[in-house]
């Protein structure tokens, strides 16, 4: 793939991949505010209680093949069929032994309420797993704008449904029916836009050659959903559902937040990283651009969320889910880092060294869990601070792989991360100064968004930001 047609295309999915994560984004936002005016803290923490069994179930029904087929040479048709009926007859296993095992996971919540819900909720999974090779599929050929088509339709037609179930009174049902409905959507929005079919032909040698690969990512992926999800483990071991749902509210705006910038982020890293993984200078020039661009977008967008988190709370889902805005304060700030993460794990991935995206997601994983249970006894304000400080500086050890891989040193990496990180710091300081004095919550929360965005960008263009530049060139091309 020559140079300029690589960098066309990935102009072109971020792009689409900014837009598309723009949409699910407002959609996300605007069906959420309908559905916790709705819904109360409880209904969502009996969800969220769930959701760490179905994203480990999901991991190993996909069980990495989807980078595997990815980041793989020469892909043929034997190779998508392998991975369909695998993922597939591995699903609905996991789906009778998670049928089974519904009345012990109700019991270690102490709720008798959870076995039914667990048992229904568990079928998206199964679903999820008919739709895996056609993602991958999408995926590898930069699909972009074809993937934003599917997630888009999911949202409106699972949104809308999930709103007209919560004001007939379905509670956490309506909850866990939306779900299911958004994964069948999506599912076979993927079989309509991609080009492969399944047959029935059962030869799964293919699996040989993805399985050293694919396997190592299936541990890792187990261990971030663990880490992604301790909070509601821990909070529905021993605290009330009502706090599993205000914690979950605030986790779900703060992944509003940084699953903008991951999603538009992972819609290129990878196939792009993967393209050009012979090439190391190469290769350090597209990360150090994307990791450039992900913090001018991460850092005030987060930032941001954590400075208006009270106001835009209180106006979208009213005062009755005021304490999870104080716990997005805290999330938004390590919401930052995330992207920036997953980029250097995009990046070793792309080389092959799932092994090392493993063993350092584990250790991290592993950690952070320990720390957790120590410190439940304190509060879920001292939790959260010491889960962000130890996410932030693990991103010294994902820098010290990838320094290794691609010659990049810590130094070019503070060069390219702190200044975005510092400004936008700043920015939100000024904003809060500026308006300390106002009292109204709207006019407060405006002039807080106006006037973070005007220094912003005034800083930008002052210091000559080289992406600032390139992301005003080519918008400015677009609209012509």
């Amino acid at each position: 793939m020559a140079e300029q047609s690589l960098k066309d295309r990935t102009a072109k999915g971020l792009f689409w991949g900014g837009i598309s994560n723009s949409i699910q984004q407002a959609l996300n936002l605007i069906f959420g505010i309908f559905l916790a005016r709705l819904l109360n803290d409880s209904d969502y923490g009996m969800v969220g209680m769930l959701t760490i069994f179905s994203l480990i179930a999901g991991s190993l029904q996909e069980s990495g093949f989807i980078a595997a087929l990815v980041n793989k040479k020469n892909i043929k048709h034997e190779d998508y069929n392998a991975v369909f009926w695998f993922c597939s007859g591995i699903s609905l296993v996991l789906y009778v032994l998670l049928y089974a095992c519904a009345p012990l996971i109700a019991a270690f919540y102490g709720n008798d309420e959870l076995t039914p819900l667990a048992r229904y909720t568990f079928i998206g999974f199964f679903i999820s797993s008919l739709g895996i090779t056609h993602s991958a599929f999408l995926f590898r050929n930069l699909m972009v704008k074809q993937r934003a088509i599917s997630y888009i339709i999911a949202l409106i037609v699972s949104g809308t449904s999930g709103i007209i179930l919560a004001y007939n009174g379905f509670s956490y049902w309506g909850i866990a029916t939306q779900n299911l409905i958004y994964i069948l959507i999506t599912n076979g929005c993927f079989w309509y836009f991609s080009k492969w079919r399944p047959s029935f032909h059962f030869d799964f040698s293919p699996l040989k050659s993805m399985i050293g690969f694919s396997s190592k990512l299936l541990l890792t992926n187990i261990f971030c959903h663990i880490n992604n999800n301790i909070f509601s483990i821990i909070l529905g071991k021993y605290y009330s559902e009502k706090e599993v749902g205000q914690f979950n509210q605030a986790n779900k705006w703060n992944y509003i937040g940084h699953s903008f910038i991951t999603g538009m982020v992972n819609n290129v890293a990878q196939p792009v990283f993967s393209h050009i993984t012979d090439d190391r200078l190469r290769q350090q020039r597209a990360f150090r651009k994307l990791l450039r661009f992900t913090s001018f977008i991460s850092f005030p967008a987060m930032f941001g969320i954590s400075l208006i988190a009270p106001e835009m709370i209180t106006i979208a889902i009213t005062d009755k889910w005021l304490p999870s805005a104080h716990i997005l304060q805290i999330l938004a700030i390590g919401g930052a880092f995330l992207p920036i993460a997953t980029l250097y794990s995009n990046l070793l991935i792309s080389k092959g060294k799932s092994d090392i995206y493993m063993w350092n997601t584990i250790l991290l994983g592993t950690l952070q869990l320990i720390v957790m249970f120590l410190l439940n006894g304190y509060g879920i304000r001292a939790m959260l601070l010491v889960y962000i400080s130890i996410n932030i500086l693990w991103l010294l050890v994902w820098h010290y792989f990838v320094q290794k891989e691609i010659d990049y040193s810590l130094s070019n990496a503070s060069k390219d991360i702190l200044p975005f990180a510092g400004i936008a710091l700043l920015t939100m300081l000024v904003t809060s100064y500026a308006t300390q004095s106002i009292v109204n919550i709207y006019l407060l929360i405006v002039l807080k968004i106006l006037i973070a965005a005007a220094v912003y960008i005034t800083i930008m263009w002052a210091t000559r930001s080289k992406i600032f530049k390139e992301c005003i060139q080519y918008l400015r091309h677009k609209s012509d």
